[in-house]
């Protein structure tokens, strides 16, 4: 059993598909199907149904899944730790990151840590935060920068960096735009469009609504947050946006006593070793929040 073989039974296992599994791993689908032909004859167990193209674990599979995990986060942490010992900021780090910051928040940031540490390989990947959150909790990640989540618990630590004010908003001319007085109540009477039900930023706008035991009228849903204001601004549904990219092409609705905000910021496992390029980062991080709140009238944002 090596390093390879479980890295194809933990891809296959997580996209439930072989010709998926080869793809992330950069692997021909014979070469995935003969790694895992070889790992179920050393361990004389099945560890997959085939039934047509789906592929789903079998009992023994689901046993062995918890323990490759684990066997691999073993390992990569032995091997940080190994490295850390000479104090160089080298190697790869692999950090996840949502669409919006990635865009709208972390260039800079991004730009002094490449200056600063040139011989860092920076792995980006660009996901949903609630997916960035299972990279790091599974160890495929070291570092998240994401919308954090309501509540964050061991063994994930969450650290805010930026306030990020949410504010309801309309197409200039939508009939919300053209009142005045405009209450809650009367927001959930039209349709909205919300970014998806498992992300993080839709539960804080959802706890609102149920807060004064409202509905909101969800007509449309999508992740990317460019396409939810495109959508706004044409007309079609009101939303939520981080104040930060309200421009002329929305209104924002004016609601009296409504505050709405959430937390921007990083997540790392607290039981696994940080390569020191993850520390390197992390302290980027920790100084830009902390010159934020230095800033004369500066909110965190």
């Amino acid at each position: 059993m090596d390093l390879a073989t479980l890295n194809a039974f933990i891809a296959i296992a997580e996209l439930g598909s072989f010709s998926e599994a080869a793809m992330r791993l950069h692997l021909t689908q014979p070469a995935v199907s003969k790694r895992i032909a070889s790992l179920e004859q050393q361990l004389r167990v099945r560890l997959f149904d085939r039934l047509g193209r789906e592929v789903s674990l079998t009992e023994a599979g689901r046993a062995l899944l918890p323990r490759a995990y684990q066997i691999l986060n073993v390992l990569e942490d032995t091997r940080r730790a190994l490295t850390n010992l000479n104090g160089e900021i080298t190697g790869r780090l692999t950090l996840a990151t949502s669409h919006h910051i990635g865009l709208h928040r972390l260039p800079p940031l991004l730009r002094a840590f490449t200056r600063a540490h040139p011989q860092v390989a920076l792995d980006i990947q660009f996901l949903d935060s609630e997916v960035a959150y299972d990279e790091v909790f599974h160890g495929r990640a070291e570092l998240a920068v994401i919308t954090l989540a309501p509540d964050t618990r061991d063994p994930v630590r969450a650290v805010p960096v930026w306030n990020d004010p949410l504010d309801f908003v309309t197409a200039p001319e939508h009939p919300l735009a053209q009142g005045t007085g405009v209450t809650l109540a009367d927001v959930a009477l039209h349709p909205a469009v919300f970014p998806g039900g498992n992300t993080f930023t839709h539960h804080i706008v959802q706890r609102l609504f149920e807060a004064e035991d409202l509905i909101p009228n969800i007509a449309m849903s999508t992740n990317y947050l460019e396409t939810i204001k495109m959508m706004v601004s044409i007309g079609l549904a009101w939303s939520v946006l981080p104040r930060t990219m309200l421009d002329e092409q929305v209104f924002r609705l004016p609601l009296p006593g409504i505050q709405l905000s959430r937390q921007l910021g990083y997540i790392v496992h607290t039981e696994r070793t940080l390569s020191n390029a993850a520390r390197a980062f992390m302290q980027l991080l920790d100084s830009h929040r902390d010159s934020l709140a230095l800033a004369p009238g500066q909110q965190l944002t």
